[in-house]
């Protein structure tokens, strides 16, 4: 006669349970199942205080052994987490390519769902990594980072517009000087709006309105020069009422264009001392050309939970830096990867490109891949990845960069300069 398999057990001894949250903006729909993969309870709960403190006294009457849900952050996670349960991230797109594995139709059900992370979790907890959080100061730093680049883009966008405008407005703006959100440009369409204000400018008045407002390039393009431009400019609306409504459409994207560098500048402020006041500061900005901004979005993009990851290979996965290799039969290639942090894909690929400048060992790692046949991006990437293995060291080790640590910077330049080659022996850092 066959014995039953006894039930595995939890920590506590109790019988192995498992959770799956499906969470939304106004309500989650909760499943507990036991190890054999049954419906234990079933529940919703709303997204309020008194919903998610329900949530968590339900888990702990369980005695649940895992928490699954689709997103890594917001009021729920922070919840599970203050009560000291283990969460596992399973993402959306997972789950939509999961629901084939319980049936053909795949459509969506929040209770279903539920189900399906806890069940996933109850039979691949083994591939599944506990969710580690960043600490306060990490997270409060990737707000304004992340702030910082809404703000940029709406720039961008404002600027664009104006652009557009100015065009078919006031050509002669446009080309005038090196930037046309830059504070000299905003300036000069304060005081000549229109074309017809233009007018009353002459090469000598021009001359006096730029000493009077401080133009610094006057060796880039002379008052002469840009007098000419704006001569030689179409003429733009003509005067009447659809000159007057571009007059007051210029003012006013200028005013929103203003308003969005000062605002930029007031983030950039916080990111400073957000900065300042984090215990990795030194790790990111001893890098090469790493800034204050471009570092404070490494460290907010990479996080200081070492856990996350804990090989360089995990971070360049993460980054979409390491290629996705495809092999089917004999067709074996290598493809470029689309799925990962693009935020962080875009700070690392962004700081190994400006270390170019200042770092022989990183234009070295460019130029032979270049050589290689690689285009621009490419062996951008292929730094960023060399970079990455410097940057986990030092993460890992809360340790600042160190260019004399740097085995092969130093063995370069002393391949470049034979008569400074009888360096001291140093530790190498991971290249």
């Amino acid at each position: 006669m066959n014995e039953s398999k006894p039930a595995m057990t939890s920590n506590d001894g109790g019988p192995l349970r498992w959770a799956g949250v499906d969470w939304s903006w106004s309500e989650h729909a909760v499943c507990v199942i036991d190890d054999a993969g049954a419906a234990v309870e079933r529940c919703t709960v709303t997204h309020t205080a008194a919903g998610l403190a329900r949530l968590v006294t339900l888990l702990h009457r369980h005695h649940i052994s895992g928490v699954a849900i689709e997103r890594g952050d917001g009021p729920v996670v922070a919840a599970l987490l203050e009560a000291g349960l283990t969460v596992f991230v399973i993402a959306s797109r997972q789950v939509t390519a999961l629901r084939t594995r319980y049936g053909t139709t795949g459509n969506k059900d929040d209770r279903f769902d539920a189900y399906l992370l806890a069940d996933v979790l109850r039979t691949d907890r083994q591939r599944l990594t506990p969710l580690t959080v960043d600490t306060d100061a990490t997270v409060g730093l990737r707000m304004l980072i992340r702030t910082r680049a809404d703000l940029v883009k709406a720039r961008v966008a404002a600027h664009n517009q104006l652009r557009a405008h100015l065009q078919l407005a006031h050509p002669g703006v446009v080309g005038l000087f090196h930037v046309l959100d830059s504070k000299i440009s905003l300036a000069f369409l304060t005081r000549f709006p229109t074309p017809r204000h233009a007018r009353w400018l002459s090469e000598k008045r021009l001359a006096t309105w730029l000493a009077a407002a401080h133009y610094t390039r006057p060796n880039t393009r002379t008052p002469a020069e840009l007098f000419d431009h704006l001569r030689q400019a179409p003429a733009g609306h003509p005067d009447g009422p659809a000159a007057d409504a571009a007059q007051v459409i210029t003012a006013e994207l200028i005013a929103l264009l203003t308003c969005l560098r000062e605002r930029i500048t007031a983030i950039e402020t916080g990111i400073n001392d957000a900065l300042a006041a984090h215990l990795d500061e030194q790790v990111f900005t001893s890098l090469p050309r790493s800034g204050r901004v471009r570092a404070a979005t490494l460290l907010a993009e990479i996080g200081d939970a070492r856990g996350r990851f804990p090989t360089d290979e995990a971070l360049a996965a993460a980054a979409g830096i390491s290629p996705s290799t495809r092999a089917s039969g004999r067709s074996h290639y290598v493809v470029f990867r689309r799925g990962c942090n693009h935020r962080l894909r875009q700070a690392v690929v962004d700081f190994a490109d400006a270390s170019r400048a200042a770092n022989p060992w990183a234009q070295d790692v460019y130029a032979r891949a270049r050589a290689r046949g690689h285009n621009h991006a490419h062996a951008v990437r292929v730094l960023a990845r060399a970079w990455i293995r410097i940057i986990w060291r030092c993460w890992t080790d809360h340790t600042p960069y160190d260019p004399t640590r740097h085995h092969a910077l130093t063995a370069l330049l002393a391949t470049e300069n034979p008569q400074h080659s009888d360096t001291p022996e140093t530790t190498p850092l991971a290249c």
